[in-house]
């Protein structure tokens, strides 16, 4: 649904929320999530550069969530990487798909897209972190 980049810009997010109490390096990150060293940097630069995340060179210094992106909404983030969705995609990949022309999937699909875009726009990325909230 969306990009590898995404997913793993997402896991890297929901890793800070976690562990918000301290600097993390990102050879951690990368140990724990399963994101490869080199791919986490140009992540962790992209989201720098969005303000999401601040780091800190040196001795006891890596990367941290910033506070007021808790309350950020996840859509956010995979416009970063991914660019504006198409809200009127059709799943079948038809040029023209709509309530006078629907393919066969498109009342279904209407549903589906309306709780896609809900989740994106509701869902923050301090809902990312694991365990209690």
């Amino acid at each position: 649904m969306w990009s590898q980049t995404s997913s793993y810009a997402l896991r890297t997010l929901g890793y800070l929320a976690t562990h918000r109490d301290r600097w993390i390096l990102g050879k951690e990150i990368a140990e724990q999530t399963g994101i490869p060293a080199n791919y986490l940097s140009k992540v962790l630069s992209q989201l720098r550069k969005k303000g999401l995340v601040r780091s800190l060179k040196g001795w006891g210094g890596g990367f941290q969530l910033r506070e007021d992106a808790l309350s950020s909404p996840i859509l956010g983030v995979l416009e970063l990487f991914d660019g504006a969705r198409d809200a009127e995609a059709c799943p079948f990949g038809l040029p023209r798909c709509d309530a006078g022309n629907p393919c066969p999937l498109h009342a279904r699909w209407e549903r589906i897209r309306g709780e896609i875009d809900s989740m994106l726009t509701t869902v923050t990325v301090g809902q990312l972190r694991k365990g209690p909230a």
